[in-house]
């Protein structure tokens, strides 16, 4: 499918506020059926980029289309698309059902349809067993969900989600990454912002890094992993405790730096892996050090965002 084919198609989208660039000849097609994340530090343009696509801000340069038309000037564009912020836009007092009832009839679905439409929506996001529970009692993972709930009662072709896992705990988090991909095998496009580098390694289709109001580099995380580091494996030391600064001088010498900003957390890209392992285990005994743990893993998102963020890749 060509740039023009798709549903959503920005081309070299600019914007600046107060002489501050902050999107800078943004690209980007989304296509049905497709999850697309959208990764950036903050302050890479990412917020300004959605209230762009939404129709909310319109650019200094460049077209947004949403199935063909401008969001910004044609206000019926923006019925294929549902909005899921990072906060939670509910009615705390209301039911769920009172909540998507509502919500249907603010995107204007037809009255005779509004009880199937929020039907629907409680079963694609697997909530018809709170639709009688007041918003304010359920559980984050639950809040989160009816968020999306409220967001595709119209049934919009195009989902955008800013931060959908803040403040929800892992079975939760599983729990919304089902839903996502149902949505998209039903054939919605879903534009994601995320700074869970692992839920994006594991739903997108494709991933995008915006930085400094550009989008450097783009693609599948699988071909964007193994073009970036080949064969190279990531060996993790676990220390017992933090290394003094002669012995983080040391670990640095061996190639290994911090992880996370966690000062017993060490690690390194190395093409050899597990043999390394081994090796480096007894070099750092020999100096004093005693590691709780090696561990040898395949480079993630995680990697390849610091690498990206630091310039060491660009597309």
């Amino acid at each position: 499918m060509t740039a023009a084919d798709g549903l959503l198609t920005v081309s070299d989208v600019r914007h600046a506020y107060d002489g501050r660039s902050v999107l800078q000849g943004v690209d980007l097609t989304l296509n049905p059926g497709e999850i697309y994340a959208l990764l950036g530090a903050n302050g890479a343009g990412k917020t300004t980029l959605i209230r762009t696509l939404c129709g909310r801000l319109k650019p200094d340069a460049g077209t947004v289309r949403l199935n063909g038309q401008d969001p910004a000037r044609v206000p019926s564009a923006r019925a294929v698309l549902g909005l899921v912020p990072q906060e939670i836009a509910l009615y705390p007092h209301l039911t769920v059902s009172e909540n998507l009832a509502t919500f249907a009839s603010l995107a204007q679905v037809p009255r005779a349809a509004v009880a199937d439409a929020v039907q629907r929506a409680m079963s694609l996001t697997r909530i018809l067993d709170r639709a009688h529970v007041p918003v304010r009692h359920l559980s984050g993972g639950y809040q989160r969900r009816t968020n999306i709930a409220a967001a595709i009662v119209h049934q919009p072709r195009l989902l955008i989600l800013d931060e959908p896992t803040v403040g929800v705990d892992i079975d939760a988090r599983a729990a919304l990454d089902s839903v996502i991909r149902g949505l998209r095998d039903l054939g919605v496009a879903i534009l994601m912002t995320t700074h869970d580098l692992d839920q994006a390694g594991g739903l997108a289709d494709r991933v995008g890094f915006l930085k400094a109001g550009r989008l450097v580099l783009e693609g599948a995380p699988a071909a964007l992993l193994a073009s970036a580091f080949g064969e190279r494996m990531e060996l993790v030391v676990q220390l017992s405790e933090a290394p003094n600064p002669e012995a983080a001088e040391r670990l640095g010498q061996e190639g290994l730096a911090p992880v996370e900003q966690r000062a017993d957390l060490w690690a390194r890209l190395d093409s050899d892996g597990y043999e390394s392992a081994g090796l480096l285990h007894t070099r750092l005994q020999a100096i004093g050090l005693r590691p709780r743990e090696i561990r040898v893993r395949a480079p993630s998102l995680h990697h390849l965002f610091s690498q990206v963020t630091d310039g060491t890749v660009a597309g």
